[in-house]
């Protein structure tokens, strides 16, 4: 009977030591995954400019007029004008309604060749959004479209032509991401172009990138 308490209290510890085992492997485990986690992914080269430019950073962002979204438009432009206008007049369908889907089409049409702004075109202008790759390789980004919000192309439908602005750049911009918020300058083109991620009313050829940091009011 002594024999087969002390069997019994054997087994018990060998069971509890392998216990012991897959909990400390299990806690380095996560341990590891935290820590994979937590290593940031490479920053934006910032002081990216083309080869072209003899100046300092600070001093060719000084050359560029900070320029918000909705300036891109029209005077008095309002994407959601004829939506509102639709809506008052009791135009609303379910989704599987065929006139649902026609009035999804003529109101992605509006969008899609809204006007742009003719003081802008030609204008050399800074301005912030985030980053839809359209080219890129080992060596970076070389094209991409800037979208005003987060998701927009990705997420969520394209929005108005003239709030996507098409970039090339004349080298590739290393460790730029999808979605990156960002300052981009240079100078405005008023061009459209269809991408496989959306219609966009403007080109610009990058001159510099920087990180999105928030005007001091």
């Amino acid at each position: 009977r002594s024999s087969s308490r002390a069997d019994r209290r054997l087994r018990s510890g060998f069971h509890n030591r392998r216990i012991a085992v897959w909990i400390g492997g299990g806690v380095a485990a996560a341990f590891l995954v935290i820590a994979v986690l937590l290593i940031r992914r490479p920053a934006i080269d910032f002081r990216w400019l083309p080869k072209s430019a003899g100046v300092g950073g600070a001093e060719l962002d000084a050359k560029y007029r900070e320029t918000r979204w909705y300036e891109l438009g029209p005077k008095d432009w309002d994407p959601y004008k004829t939506a509102r206008e639709l809506r008052r007049a009791g135009k609303s369908f379910d989704d599987s309604d065929p006139r649902g889907a026609e009035l999804l089409k003529k109101l992605r049409d509006i969008w899609d060749n809204a006007l742009v702004n003719p003081a802008l075109d030609g204008a050399a202008v800074r301005i912030p959004g985030y980053v839809v790759p359209l080219e890129e390789s080992k060596l970076g980004m070389t094209e991409f479209l800037l979208v005003p919000y987060f998701g927009a192309c990705i997420h969520t439908p394209p929005p108005p032509s003239n709030q996507i602005l098409h970039v090339t750049a004349s080298r590739p911009v290393e460790n730029l991401h999808s979605m990156d918020n960002v300052w981009i300058s240079g100078h405005l083109n008023a061009t459209r172009s269809d991408s496989s991620m959306g219609m966009s009313s403007y080109a610009m050829t990058l001159d510099l990138v920087q990180p999105y940091v928030r005007p001091v009011q």
